[in-house]
């Protein structure tokens, strides 16, 4: 890919400027006297190659999260607690999870950046997650660089059946361009790549999950639009005029001209109505009480918080106060936690994986892991794990005073298999033989012997 990078800029004529990645795939295109734009927006680079265009939706979405409070209240409900665990080093034992331990090769993702801190790593992963679908970051001189969505392309290779044919595509690398600069060819090894909702229409591309929901932040809008022009306007009902029978076509005509001109459409909504003699005025629609405004506004923001996946009750939506109370706010939030906060620090540490060098494994493999033992929001699953080990210590200590061996209890309560236990052939807390007799057992202490 980089020879052709190379070929393609030095055989290009010198009044040609590159100055996209359409440019540049172009000037690929005509040196290799090859490629075409498929259905699936795949870039054909050379024989074989093609890059997962970048979405365009992220400057609309970004508005989005600038105007709509429903969207900016889920997305910083999710950036709050994402980004308060750190990074960690995970001991695995014969592929258990272990000892979880820091060095400084995790310096990158402590201090990403002069001023940085973990934090405000995870809050701008899961902000461009949030509206793009994906996050890259790459590292330069000790610090994490973040590469804007939509100017990262993935350039994908075509993987060959050895009986013949194609079977997919794998990942080449990344494509990184600014507007107006030379694009920047990484390797897949050099990028973070962080894509929590796989796009079906892509092999290794994110979604956002606003994009499903678009139409309902949309209505979302025009409900906070239509409540503003109710209370401009002196908040009068929709109303139906009857005019005389007498009135003839042409009148009627002018009439609901000069009638339509001053008060239909949106801009033009619950103006006050003035008439002349001969007209009849009837009320046909309802103030925002009567057309049950609430319900429908509070149905679409939980549809938004629905597809962000945060219960409505944590960020303090009408529906979720009408469903629940706050004492039923730990069950929302253990929703919350298990079910959208974990498996994203999960898939984050496994992204930023290739950035960082594990230190040596010594007694078992080291993988990238995050800690969330002292994150606020979680202090309910700590004391709920706490009492977890409280039973398991209790069992443990019933097992081996049965006569089971340590190791096998141990083994037996870590799997949840019972079939792993061990037993010595002793009973009781003495572990006497089966059988024994008085003279079986050892001999007391004298008198005065400690």
């Amino acid at each position: 890919m980089t020879n052709l990078w190379q070929r393609s800029r030095g055989g290009r004529a010198e009044s040609r400027d590159i100055a996209t990645i359409d440019d540049f795939a172009a000037a690929l295109q005509q040196s290799l006297g090859w490629g075409a734009m498929s259905a699936l927006g795949l870039t054909q680079t050379q024989p074989g190659q093609a890059a997962e265009k970048a979405p365009t939706d992220l400057p609309g979405y970004a508005q989005l999260f600038a105007t709509n409070p429903v969207v900016w209240a889920c997305m910083v409900a999710r950036m709050s607690v994402f980004s308060a665990p750190r990074f960690t080093w995970q001991r695995l034992n014969n592929g258990t999870p272990s000892q979880m331990f820091g060095t400084s090769e995790l310096a990158l993702l402590e201090k990403p950046w002069p001023g940085g801190t973990t934090q405000d790593l995870l809050s701008r992963v899961i902000q461009d997650a949030d509206l793009a679908g994906n996050s890259y970051w790459t590292a330069q001189q000790g610090e994490a660089v973040r590469m804007r969505p939509d100017w990262v392309q993935i350039v994908l290779e075509r993987r060959t059946h050895p009986h013949g044919g194609d079977l997919g595509w794998r990942r080449y690398g990344y494509l990184y361009q600014e507007p107006g600069a030379e694009p920047v060819f990484l390797w897949p090894e050099e990028v973070a790549h962080f894509a929590p909702v796989p796009d079906p229409l892509a092999t290794y591309r994110g979604m956002s999950w606003l994009t499903p929901v678009i139409r309902e932040t949309q209505n979302d809008n025009l409900m906070a639009a239509h409540k503003r022009k109710y209370f401009e306007n002196a908040a009068t009902p929709n109303i139906v005029v009857r005019l005389d029978k007498q009135v003839t076509p042409e009148a009627f005509s002018k009439f609901k001209a000069k009638m339509d001109a001053g008060h239909r459409g949106v801009e033009n909504a619950y103006k006050t109505l003035y008439l002349g003699g001969g007209a009849d005025v009837t009320v046909v629609g309802g103030d925002l009480r009567q057309m049950d405004f609430s319900s429908v506004q509070g149905a679409g923001e939980t549809r938004i918080a629905s597809a962000a996946g945060v219960p409505p009750i944590i960020v303090g939506l009408s529906e979720g106060l009408k469903a629940a109370t706050y004492s039923n706010y730990g069950q929302a939030r253990r929703r919350f936690a298990d079910g959208t906060i974990h498996p994203l620090w999960q898939n984050a540490a496994g992204s930023f994986a290739p950035l960082v060098t594990p230190p040596g494994s010594g007694s078992g493999a080291v993988r990238l892991w995050y800690d969330a033992r002292h994150v606020p929001f979680l202090r309910e699953d700590a004391r709920d794990a706490a009492e977890i080990q409280g039973v398991e210590s209790r069992t443990i200590r019933t097992l081996v005073d049965a006569g089971y061996t340590p190791e096998s209890v141990m083994a037996a309560v870590t799997a949840s298999d019972w079939s792993l236990l061990v037993h010595t052939g002793l009973f009781s807390v003495q572990l006497q033989k089966p059988g024994g007799t008085h003279e079986d057992l050892p001999p007391a202490p004298s008198e005065g012997s400690p």
